[in-house]
């Protein structure tokens, strides 16, 4: 009698940690891919999220995330095209109001823009398909785009007052100028590109490598904006 009390108790046992496995596992996948699916609206497709080492069953209950990761190989800021980056956030209290989907305390951000990128960015937009290239210089901290076999175009991005700016240093056609509209779309175009960032972070550093451009951000307390009329709550955290 008393092993058969015994193996009945091991098998409850086991029968509650699988269920508590088996609900961990479906929380985290479920709140992985919910979380995924909002950060793409600011970050791009192919979004991956890292979750903290927290019982999600426990944040189930308390409503509270350590952390999370998230990375994109294809993030689009404004124009921008094909930006790399990596982000953590910290310190979310998850609600669900009609005024907030709930709070983050603190973010940071890693972004790598490669030359590829800016290539492409620039040829996407009207009129600018004549942009071949663009060249990265770590030692003066420029991007040089070439227009054409003929012409180039040389500019210098800086972080001032907590904005990114673009100085012109050099723009010509062999001896004669370009055109003026062109030159001041490239840096339109590249300044929009490095002025949308999500979650109200905001740029802290900015350099030009010999690969492109990478660029550091981060941010303070911020509150979510409620969820979109009709869509689903992240899972079992709302």
């Amino acid at each position: 009698m008393r092993n058969r009390v015994v193996l009945i108790s091991s098998l409850v046992v086991v029968a509650l940690v699988a269920a508590l496995l088996a609900g961990e596992f479906l929380a985290r996948h479920t709140v992985k891919k919910c979380m995924a699916e909002q950060f793409e609206t600011d970050l791009g497709t192919n979004v991956d999220i890292g979750l903290s080492a927290k019982p999600m069953l426990l944040q189930l209950v308390d409503k509270e995330v350590p952390y999370i990761t998230v990375d994109s190989d294809d993030t689009a800021f404004g124009p921008a095209k094909d930006m790399q980056v990596h982000a953590r956030v910290d310190d979310i209290v998850i609600t669900d109001s009609s005024n907030s989907s709930g709070t983050i305390g603190s973010s940071s951000a890693d972004i790598d823009w490669p030359t590829a990128g800016i290539t492409a960015t620039m040829q996407d937009q009207p009129l600018f398909g004549m942009i071949t290239g663009v060249t990265a210089n770590k030692t003066d901290g420029t991007l040089r785009f070439e227009v054409g076999p003929l012409a180039e175009l040389t500019v210098r991005p800086y972080i001032q007052g907590g904005r990114v700016e673009v100085e012109t240093m050099n723009a010509r056609v062999l001896v004669i100028g370009l055109p003026t509209e062109l030159v001041d779309g490239v840096v339109k175009v590249i300044t929009d590109s490095l002025q949308v960032y999500p979650i109200g972070m905001t740029p802290k550093s900015l350099k030009v490598t010999d690969e492109g451009l990478e660029m550091s951000l981060a941010g303070g307390n911020f509150t979510m904006p409620p969820r979109p009329s009709g869509t689903e709550s992240c899972g079992v955290l709302s």
